[in-house]
């Protein structure tokens, strides 16, 4: 070992390499159990919410260096081996490799795990990953006789909730409900995706299925902007909001409602008008308009375009969003906050609403940086977690991670029909 360097001496033979080679994947299959283990206990226990990040996803890409989709994997994996034991025992040993548990959850349940455990100990990564296409193909054609149900039950229907929100109730084909979650899983890798709230006094976490409204906003927003290419789309497909000045400056109450729908909040109304077109209407006692004047932006496309060659996307610690980001006022114009770089930052959908909530603060140092900060005045960027135990190697046999594999040919239309029954009778035995 010389500056990091591993050096192999020359001495050593292709059978001590080999051996040293497959002994060293099987620990470290034990190894990346334990760490999907940690990892799913993390999640569990929110362990990146202090943070402000998203997802635990956001905390690995930010803290250990993983590509968020791989971490999205990694996080889905993580919590299939809780249902998974034996698959997970077998990993524990050093036995499954990453590669191939990441194929065996995908379809793996109570009725086939033993069955794909097999496969998974005697074939090769190839073969397990080929057996669950087959396998997952096979289940979505025993779906194909529905297809006409589906067309004629097909709808949407909507209403609004006492406290404002929407309520959408939708029924759409397999097809097309296929193409609306694709849409949906797009969207969410270019937005923030909502995972902090504020209950009273501490912040608590929320469901997927709220990150997934998210996503579906943005979806909307998407085809509205590539709509807007047509003369009069822009004005037709706006989003306005009425907000008397008062409530905007001093948070007192007066109006401040979604035209043609609920009310919002001033916090909301201040963060949209962080970065908006801006209409101002004098009105009398009545409400009548006295005078109507020109549209105008808060933040000039001049300014707009330094600021997105400055940021080029959120500034907020640990966040990769830079698609569907806002231009956030510092000190905001309706407090006298001037319209200008130093005091403008680009945030993403997720960090502005926590700024505009009081959940994140924001200092501008002197060099014209930014420190962002909890309530409390701690650090966003110091996120700390509790070192793991090491593995045990000596419990790892030396080739718990050879393939049992001898070259035998994979019968894939059998492994596919046996896995079928075995799922089809336990659907049986448990239906009523």
């Amino acid at each position: 070992m010389d500056g990091g360097t591993l050096e192999i001496s020359e001495s050593i033979s292709l059978e001590e390499l080999e051996a040293q080679i497959t002994a060293l994947a099987g620990q470290l299959n034990a190894a990346n159990y334990r760490w999907l283990v940690l990892i799913a206990e993390f999640d569990r226990r929110n362990g990146w919410a202090d943070g402000k990040l998203p997802s635990c996803a956001h905390w690995l890409n930010f803290k250990c260096g993983l590509n968020l989709g791989a971490a999205r994997e990694k996080v889905r994996v993580a919590h299939a081996l809780a249902g998974l034991p034996k698959i997970a025992a077998s990993m524990s040993r050093g036995e499954l490799s990453y590669s191939k548990v990441r194929a065996l959850t995908r379809v793996a349940s109570t009725a086939t795990e033993d069955a794909l455990l097999m496969i998974g100990l005697h074939g090769t990564a190839y073969h397990v990953e080929r057996l669950v296409r087959g396998f997952r193909r096979a289940l979505d054609a025993e779906e194909l006789s529905r297809e006409a149900q589906q067309q004629v039950n097909r709808s949407v229907s909507y209403g609004f909730a006492d406290d404002g929100s929407l309520i959408l109730k939708a029924r759409l084909p397999a097809l097309a409900g296929a193409l609306l979650m694709k849409a949906i899983d797009a969207a969410m890798e270019s937005i923030p995706t909502e995972e902090i709230t504020v209950d009273t006094d501490h912040e608590r976490p929320i469901s997927y299925g709220a990150r997934r409204a998210d996503a579906l906003a943005v979806v909307a927003e998407s085809f509205l902007e590539s709509a807007a290419t047509s003369s009069n789309a822009a004005d037709r497909y706006q989003v306005v909001v009425h907000v008397d000045a008062d409530t905007l400056h001093e948070y007192s109450a007066g109006r401040c409602e979604v035209e043609h729908g609920p009310s919002i909040s001033a916090a909301t109304a201040r963060r949209l008008t962080c970065d908006a077109s801006l209409i101002s209407v004098l009105e009398n006692e009545q409400g009548e308009p006295l005078n109507v004047g020109r549209k105008t932006r808060t933040i000039p496309p001049a300014i707009r375009r330094a600021l997105n060659a400055r940021d080029a996307g959120c500034r907020f610690p640990g966040c990769t969003h830079e698609r569907f980001v806002d231009a956030h006022h510092i000190d905001h114009w309706a407090d006298g906050g001037e319209t200008k770089l130093s005091n403008l930052v680009t945030l993403c959908r997720l960090h502005h609403r926590l700024v505009h909530e009081g959940q994140i603060a924001i200092e501008t140092l002197p060099d014209g940086g930014w420190r962002f900060l909890h309530p409390d005045g701690r650090h966003f960027e110091k996120v700390h977690c509790e070192e793991s135990a090491p593995c045990d190697w000596d419990e790892i046999a030396s080739d718990a991670a050879v393939t049992r594999w001898r070259g035998e040919r994979m019968d894939y239309d059998l492994g596919v029909w046996v896995l079928c029954q075995q799922a089809n009778r336990v659907s049986a035995e448990t239906s009523p």
